[in-house]
């Protein structure tokens, strides 16, 4: 089983310049969402972010990663995704 900050150091490491946020979906530390808001994904399709992320785990995914749900933004994005929490 992984534990959520295992993953959020690894998106860390790949991802230097990101705020990552991972969600333990079930308690039983296989179900993961995580957020990664990162510059790395300006220009990229939602297909090329969401390998990106994926990339570091394809060992474990389908394994003791059972469920892997991602959200990516640009820093850009993620403070319109902010502005209109607040409103």
């Amino acid at each position: 089983m992984k534990e959520p900050s295992e993953i959020k150091d690894t998106l860390i490491e790949t991802f230097p310049d990101a705020e990552v946020e991972v969600e333990d979906l079930t308690g039983t530390k296989d179900h993961f969402q995580v957020t990664v808001v990162s510059d790395a994904f300006d220009d990229k399709s939602r297909v090329q972010r969401h390998r990106m992320v994926y990339a570091p785990f394809q060992e474990e995914i389908g394994g003791p990663i059972h469920a892997f749900s991602i959200k990516t933004y640009t820093k850009d994005q993620w403070a319109k995704v902010r502005e209109n929490q607040i409103q």
